[in-house]
């Protein structure tokens, strides 16, 4: 079914006879807040235990063996003050002797030898570890 057209209001009037009518036109906005609203309360709590635990691991030491050579032998040149043969770190110790000529006698050497000790050792340690329980005390929402 169709309406019937309605006419503007100055449909009969000339436009002579307009004048400016002023309408008041509403708005409506919608403003959106929240506010908080207590549902439950919890309550958290936190235990920890400890316990002894036992675990096995290596130990490495290092020794160094000093062994004082004596060489007493003149020499022409001084050796170098330190090499390394191998494993084994010398040291040699010269010393100027007075005689009617003056020469290097190689007094001693120190040989000096690194050993790797591996050794398996029991420890004993406190371990903790942290529980946490969380309750409800009143109704609302489960967590």
């Amino acid at each position: 079914m169709s309406s019937p057209r309605q006419q503007p209001a100055d449909a009969g009037m000339d436009s002579s006879t307009i004048e400016a009518q002023t309408m008041l036109v509403m708005e409506e906005k919608l403003v959106v807040t929240t506010e908080n609203v207590e549902t439950g309360r919890i309550l958290v709590s936190k235990q920890v235990f400890q316990q002894e635990a036992t675990f096995t691991g290596e130990i490495t030491s290092e020794e160094l063996i000093v062994e004082r050579k004596e060489i007493n032998e003149y020499v022409q040149t001084a050796p170098a003050a330190v090499r390394q043969e191998g494993d084994v770190t010398i040291v040699s110790v010269v010393k100027e002797v007075l005689v009617v000529e003056k020469r290097l006698m190689l007094v001693e050497e120190m040989h000096i030898t690194r050993r790797h000790h591996h050794d398996q050792k029991t420890f004993t340690e406190t371990l903790r570890k942290e529980e946490v329980t969380i309750s409800r005390s009143g109704p609302g929402i489960d967590i």
